[in-house]
């Protein structure tokens, strides 16, 4: 698997957005993101300046079943 890269919470949500999910509604500083087509996908997703923890990074990429690969391809 390769290494995950370092991004904004704001670059995930447009990478998000752009494979399916909208925003739901946003209670603070968190998303909360549904899939238009797969219904059972819920992704929270922190709204802030710093970059995302790479632990973070990776569980919602597993709760939004989006591979890293995937991931890598779509920055």
């Amino acid at each position: 698997m390769p290494k995950l890269p370092v991004v904004t919470p704001r670059k995930l949500l447009k990478i998000l957005l752009g494979v399916g999910f909208y925003v739901h509604h946003q209670s603070g500083s968190h998303a909360n993101l549904r899939h238009a087509i797969k219904r059972h996908l819920h992704v929270v997703i922190p709204i802030h300046t710093r970059d995302m923890a790479p632990k973070t990074l990776k569980t919602v990429l597993i709760q939004s079943e989006v591979s890293v690969e995937e991931f890598i391809n779509l920055l």
